[in-house]
């Protein structure tokens, strides 16, 4: 057990330092994000059924995550829309 939360632990690492990294599109920073979320869900499962516990949050976590992405790439249309490219820099200079 001790393996598999290690494993989860250094994948939402991985997220995280690419969530970080790849700051240049947009569509690279929802996809870490989505990623994030992802491994959340899966860590708080695995403690869920260890410890014998509900699903309904993990079931509400997941909900709250699939209304952050369709927002995040609604955004994301948008933008593109307007602006023609994803770049993350262009964006911070237009507000």
């Amino acid at each position: 057990m001790m393996t598999l939360s290690m494993l989860f632990l250094g994948l939402l690492f991985l997220s995280v330092l690419t969530f970080l990294f790849k700051q240049k599109h947009l569509l690279m920073m929802l996809i870490s994000l989505e990623f994030m979320i992802i491994i959340l869900f899966i860590m708080m499962m695995v403690f869920f059924s260890l410890y014998s516990l509900n699903f309904y949050f993990g079931m509400i976590f997941l909900v709250v995550g699939v209304c952050e992405s369709v927002l995040g790439i609604s955004i994301m249309v948008s933008l593109i829309r307007s602006y023609g490219n994803d770049y993350f820099q262009f964006f911070n200079s237009l507000w």
